[in-house]
Formats: C-alpha cells, structure tokens, sequence
C-alpha cells in the first residue's frame, strides 16, 4: 500500500493475480451495467478518457430516487487506461444541476469540482412502530461508493490497479 492510496482511493489486485488485457479489463467493467442500478458505464471518447461512469439522473426511472435527497450533485467517474503499469486512472467530476418542472438540467455557470469525491446521504423519517411509539427509520440512502466499489472490484479482479488521480493527468 502506498503512502497516499487511502486519500486517492486507490486500490491494489490481491497478490497473485495475473493482469489481464485491456480488452478484458474493458468487458469486465462494461460487464458491471445493469439495467436496475443507479448509474451507466459508456464510452469517454466524446469526455476524451476511455471509459466515463456516471449516476442515471436523466433517466426517469431513477429521477424519484435523486429527488428524495433533493440531489443538487451530479457524479461522474472518468476512467483512462494505462496497459504499461496495469493501471487504470480514474478522477471524479462534480456538478451542480437544478431541478426544473421535475427534471434535472445542468446548471450553466455552476460549480465544478475535480478530484475523488465521497459522499453519504441518508432520508430519515418518523413512523410509529407496532407498539405505537415514535422511531426513526432510514427510508433511503445515497452514496458514492455505490458507483465506485463494482468498478473498482472489476479492475482489481483483472490484476490491475485502481489509480484514484486528484491532480494532474488521468
């Protein structure tokens, strides 16, 4: 483990484990797309990286569950590949969208963080339980690491390492 690796999120392959091609690194974290989870990995080439991961917002299956946590944040991971060192790079994007008549728009001129992002949001609300008394109960969560654990699991899984980049080149 580097000095660093804690503050980048970077994650290293279990000792042992042969790195695979590119190709394959490639079809294992295309391979994490699912139709009911809450984000998409597609082709970066018009984001100029590889491959870019980022939270379905747009898509109206998943609007409900971004508005619960009256979202305003918009995620994405962008991913370059780099076959000398089996690594693949990775840095997060954040910004600021606005809801408008229910529908989630990019907010022109808004903030835009670059780096790696982590973010815990829970809904908590008061319902009575059987015994009539007033409880908390967490009703939904909301967290970055839902996008980035598969992803880092597929490239670690293939023998590469997962860079977390904050500064510099990805």
């Amino acid at each position: 483990m580097g000095l660093f690796d804690g503050f980048t999120g970077t994650k290293r392959p279990e000792k042992g484990v042969q790195p695979l091609s590119s190709q394959e690194v490639y079809q294992a974290l295309m391979a994490v797309n699912r139709p009911e989870a809450s984000f998409v990995v597609r082709d970066g080439r018009p984001d100029g990286v590889d491959l870019v991961c980022e939270w379905r917002v747009m898509n109206p299956y998943w609007y409900e569950h971004f508005r619960i946590f009256s979202e305003r944040e918009f995620y994405s991971i962008l991913m370059r590949f780099d076959p000398e060192r089996k690594e693949m790079r990775s840095t997060d994007h954040k910004w600021t969208i606005d809801w408008v008549r229910g529908v989630p728009q990019v907010v022109h001129g808004a903030e835009f963080e670059r780096g790696q992002a982590k973010n815990v949001k829970s809904v908590w609300a008061l319902r009575k339980d059987e015994d009539g008394k007033r409880r908390w109960e967490r009703q939904a969560t909301f967290s970055t690491s839902e996008m980035k654990n598969p992803l880092r699991k597929a490239v670690t899984g293939c023998g590469w390492t997962w860079r977390g980049v904050s500064f510099g080149k990805v």
